[in-house]
């Protein structure tokens, strides 16, 4: 019986894993576990369980910066702070810290991850230029004042996100009411 969007079924069940347990327990294992499909499925679609982590980490950043396109057309709408924020709170979806830090203790999959970014696979640097591009339509508007520089409020959005992404762990404190004040002082300029 073939199975639709194995892709998904497999980030989503990996997603999770590592929300319910932390990104220690999440092997090939686990995840066609959770996902309650034969335990070769990973491996019949991925070239091993890096490549799965890495194009896992690949698909949310491409499903952020989807979001993060989407900003132009809401210039006007909304506040400027809440639409910000939808963008840069999608980053800490379900597992996205966990799964962030997990890519980066696998060095194939950071190598892996490193290499589609820098061949041009969306990633923080297209969040960036949407965020970058909304803002400038927003200040045409006046809604963000002429002080605000929009691309150093991108840079600092998505800075922001890094880095409260690369050093949250199980436990730790939840990391969006820190973006959610980031966000609101940058854009007050």
């Amino acid at each position: 019986m073939a199975t639709p969007d194995v892709r998904e079924l497999l980030f989503a069940a990996a997603e999770r894993v590592v929300e319910r347990e932390g990104p220690g327990a999440l092997t090939s294992r686990s995840v066609t576990t959770e996902a309650g499909c034969a335990k070769g499925l990973l491996h019949a679609h991925f070239a091993g369980f890096d490549e799965f982590v890495a194009e896992l980490c690949l698909d949310r950043f491409a499903r952020t910066a989807v979001k993060a396109r989407a900003l132009s057309g809401l210039a006007g709408q909304g506040t400027v702070a809440r639409n910000l924020e939808a963008v840069a709170l999608a980053l800490f979806d379900p597992g996205g810290p966990a799964l962030s830090g997990l890519a980066m203790t696998r060095p194939a999959a950071a190598l892996r991850i490193r290499e589609a970014l820098e061949g041009g696979a969306p990633g923080f640097t297209a969040i960036q230029e949407a965020i970058t591009g909304y803002l400038q339509a927003e200040r045409r508007l006046g809604r963000v004042a002429e002080t605000v520089d929009p691309g150093t409020v991108a840079l600092a959005v998505v800075g922001t996100a890094h880095h409260l992404l690369m050093t949250n762990w199980p436990g730790a404190p939840d990391p969006r009411p820190s973006m959610k004040r980031v966000v609101t002082a940058l854009v007050a300029g």
